[in-house]
């Protein structure tokens, strides 16, 4: 790159040796912003201008959205809990609407926007492929998603996230969604010819990074996601508007779901590319076998769809056969794909710290990991939360004989609140404490506070989940506030567990209001890191000798602590299928 791109070395005078003049500092400043660019000063990276533009308000938006979830949030929590029973059964129904277009919609969609526009710029040298798509995509994501929230605020769209027909909202709330669609759709075009720019013009070398791969595999999971998701909406809003008959509700709920599950894929996709960038920038960590994970990558962009057969399990329309396949074989590609990323990414952690030298014992490596980073601490919670809660009651939610007992309850959120949020939002939350300082160029404020968020907020998740699963074991049914049957059955036993809800819910809230004040806070009042790097949060400690990181003659890698970790992990698993199934026997007994 030339020097206007901010990527020479020499300095203006020629002398490379002679430190640069704060003249000639602000000169060749100057000369970049007008090409466009700036020089990361933590990095040493060119920054795109434009990207950073669109990543900042992207994540601006992306945090307002989750605050207004986080709201909606602890409503909903302090109503699960009995002792609370905050909102008449109307307003359950309209809060848990707003709740799950913000949380699961709104805030991840703009803050998976921010990573794609990042992914494709400043990780390969490049340009934003044009200011003016970024433009068009992010006033359609606005207006669409602020329709959507005025619908519901409105009372015109108490149908909950899924607003399955004939449940019928306002007009607005599907045009609404329509709009954010098309927005994001015109992102991820921004995404891919960014990609396709910068491949042309050569700012890279080799393969493209594998945190870019990993985006650009959640942008195409998003394309069909998307494409379904007009295919569902359009027809759905015309109706509304009296245009149109009113679709099939069958068929309506079929191509809904390829929306609905797939989103969530998305999501799946851009969280582990955050944790491998995470794991590198805290320990140095490499991925183990990029050609694995890479291609465990492209599983998820061949399978995840048919995953979303276990939500039509009662649905007359499909075989059985097709059913079988698709819950019993499919997804379980699928689901091998998280599971190399679960088992890879700490693998490559061991091997990094245990080259730094530290290898005492099997799990030495762990004390020394740098824990007093919220961004490190974050993903690692963020990965055990989303694969030993989540990925192991996901998959046996997933099983069609388990799942028609138990997909009307409220285990199902409980699970999905594992890997959604203990999973995605956490590790969004994480990468939050580079991104803010990097591309706002403030350093955080309030750093001991920022240092036990994470750990707030991931403590509420887990407990919220627990209570969820366990509450909906006894019956007790989702999208629903009603708890009476399960009341019945097992008495106060099902109020201790809706209690663990409330307490957990309040407990995660508390988290995300920290960490929305944090970065409010910083973003307006953070010391600046203009000219300077970022206030490092820590990375781990390099005892300089190197350890043995190989063992035998293959070279396979030496990871003892991993491979007792994935052993607790499949445990775990083991016990818990065999437990659902015992408790399926109690239910079908064999005669």
């Amino acid at each position: 790159m030339n020097d206007q791109e901010g990527n020479n070395p020499e300095r203006p005078d020629g002398d490379v040796n002679k430190p640069e003049g704060e003249v000639a500092k602000v000169k060749r400043g100057l000369q970049a912003l007008a090409g466009g660019w700036r020089k990361c000063d933590t990095t040493g990276m060119p920054v795109c201008l434009d990207s950073q533009f669109f990543i900042r308000v992207n994540a601006v938006f992306a945090v307002i959205f989750l605050l207004i979830g986080g709201i909606a949030a602890i409503l909903l929590a302090l109503t699960r809990w009995e002792a609370f029973n905050l909102l008449r059964t109307d307003m359950f129904y309209r809060v848990l609407t707003l709740h799950g277009l913000n949380m699961l919609i709104f805030w991840i969609l703009f803050f998976e926007v921010a990573i794609l526009y990042f992914a494709s710029t400043t990780l390969l040298n490049a340009k934003l492929f044009s200011r003016k798509v970024g433009w068009v995509s992010l006033v359609l994501m606005v207006v669409g998603a602020v329709m959507v929230n005025w619908v519901i605020f409105a009372g015109q769209a108490d149908v909950l996230k899924t607003s399955y027909l004939p449940l019928l909202a306002h007009p607005g709330f599907y045009l609404g969604i329509i709009l954010v669609a098309v927005g994001t759709l015109v992102a991820v075009f921004n995404f891919f010819a960014t990609l396709y720019t910068a491949k042309r013009d050569k700012t890279y070398e080799g393969s493209i990074p594998l945190v870019t791969f990993g985006a650009m595999a959640a942008a195409i999971i998003a394309v069909v996601t998307l494409l379904h998701g007009a295919v569902v909406m359009i027809p759905t809003f015309t109706y509304s508007m009296g245009w149109t008959g009113e679709p099939d509700p069958l068929w309506y709920r079929l191509i809904w779901w390829g929306l609905g599950h797939q989103s969530q894929q998305v999501n799946v996709a851009a969280m582990v590319a955050v944790w491998y960038m995470i794991a590198t920038l805290s320990t140095g960590a490499k991925p183990i076998n990029e050609a694995v994970s890479r291609g465990a990558f492209v599983l998820y962009i061949l399978f995840i769809n048919v995953a979303s057969a276990h939500h039509l399990l009662v649905e007359p329309g499909m075989s059985s056969s097709w059913k079988i396949w698709n819950t019993g074989y499919v997804m379980y590609l699928a689901v091998l794909a998280s599971m190399v990323h679960g088992f890879t990414i700490p693998a490559s952690v061991e091997v990094a710290m245990r080259s730094k030298g530290h290898m005492a014992g099997i799990f030495g490596w762990l004390k020394a990991l740098p824990w007093r980073n919220p961004a490190f601490s974050a993903a690692l919670l963020s990965l055990i939360i989303f694969g030993f809660i989540g990925g192991i009651t996901g998959v046996t939610l997933g099983t069609q004989q388990i799942n028609i007992i138990a997909h009307n309850t409220l285990r199902i959120p409980g699970h999905f609140h594992a890997t959604v949020v203990g999973g995605t939002t956490l590790a969004f939350m994480g990468v939050a404490y580079y991104v803010v300082p990097l591309f706002f160029r403030r350093d955080f404020v309030c750093r001991p506070l920022a240092r036990i968020q994470p750990w707030i907020f991931a403590a509420g998740i887990t407990l919220m989940s627990f209570g969820m699963s366990f509450a909906g074991s006894m019956g007790v049914a989702r999208r629903t506030s009603d708890i009476a049957p399960a009341e019945e059955a097992y008495g106060a036993v099902v109020h201790f567990f809706l209690a663990m809800v409330g307490i957990g819910g309040v407990l995660a809230v508390l988290g995300l209001l920290v960490f929305v004040g944090l970065v409010v806070a910083t973003v307006l009042f953070g010391p600046s890191n203009v000219g300077r790097p970022m206030k490092c949060w820590g990375t781990a400690v390099d005892l300089g000798s190197k350890g043995a990181v190989r063992k035998g003659k293959s070279g396979s890698y030496y990871t003892p602590g991993t491979v007792v970790l994935v052993g607790i992990f499949l445990t775990a698993f083991v016990v818990y299928y065999f437990a659902n199934w015992r408790a399926l026997a109690d239910v079908w007994p064999v005669r």
